[in-house]
């Protein structure tokens, strides 16, 4: 049982990737950082020293906080967000304890450069159906929950992204990294490429978004359903963030099914009166 204000790396483990995760901070010294400069998912640095600056930047959320062990400065920083009035927990054994669970690390080598408010900025093209869409969703749920998501038409995406130090993604181009290679879609080498391939449920979401993106519904039978629901979503927006946010919740859905439901089944007769079965 985890003590006063802290929470387990198996709660916690149930959290990441969905819309009711906390705000996760993480608050390694830079010297801590720079000797293994991976993250736990969706989490955020900030320095510890400065709690009283940035602490109302979570105003109205929940957090967790990360230090190396649980013990060397996330308390401390915990509490002066509760003193705050920002409900702040401790994650048990800290980011030595995630690592020790071998679980996912994201590189922080491997994302694009942040900007002056510590996010990572994206540009694709316009009117998006499933990569990206299903791509944005990945980066807020497991890597940068703030991250900038920018959609212009295909001849501005290199302009874009110059402009504003951004990654362009599902799209073609020289030196662009984060799209289709091989037979897997952008999706899939986001997955692979950010250390989060130990996620069960996000390596079968990935089969049906490839499956989905690519014309071939035969990889998954939920793939079909996806690219339905997708084509029905970017005729319902004319605005593509409003799309985005809308394509959230359908990412949610597929993804808790992929984690929690694949096994679970619908028929008629389990909501018939007992006496009628």
């Amino acid at each position: 049982m985890s003590a006063i204000n802290m929470i387990s790396v198996e709660k916690f483990l149930r959290l990441i990737g969905t819309p009711k995760c906390p705000a996760v901070v993480d608050v390694r010294t830079g010297q801590e950082f720079s000797a293994d400069p991976r993250l736990v998912p969706s989490s955020l640095r900030r320095d510890a020293a400065q709690v009283r600056v940035w602490a109302g930047d979570f105003t109205g959320q929940n957090v967790i906080v990360l230090c190396r062990d649980g013990a060397a400065s996330s308390p401390g920083v915990a509490a002066w967000l509760r003193h705050a009035d920002i409900a702040a927990e401790v994650l048990e054994g800290g980011v030595d304890a995630w690592k020790a669970s071998k679980l996912a690390l994201v590189p922080e080598a491997k994302l694009p450069s942040r900007d002056g408010e510590g996010r990572t900025v994206w540009v694709t093209r316009a009117r998006p159906k499933v990569d990206r869409i299903a791509c944005p969703w990945l980066i807020r749920r497991f890597v940068d929950p703030r991250a900038v998501f920018l959609y212009v038409a295909p001849s501005e995406v290199p302009i874009v992204a110059g402009q504003f130090g951004a990654a362009p993604f599902d799209i073609e181009g020289e030196g662009v990294f984060w799209s289709h290679q091989d037979e897997r879609c952008t999706f899939d080498v986001m997955v692979d490429t950010l250390g989060l391939a130990s996620f069960e449920a996000l390596r079968r979401l990935a089969v049906i978004v490839r499956g989905a993106d690519t014309g071939h519904p035969e990889y998954a039978p939920e793939a079909a359903g996806l690219l339905a629901a997708s084509l029905g979503l970017s005729r319902m927006y004319a605005d593509d963030l409003g799309q985005l946010d809308a394509g959230m919740l359908l990412y949610d859905s597929f993804y808790r099914w992929c984690r929690d439901a694949t096994d679970e089944t619908h028929n008629w007769t389990s909501h018939k009166p007992k006496g009628q079965r």
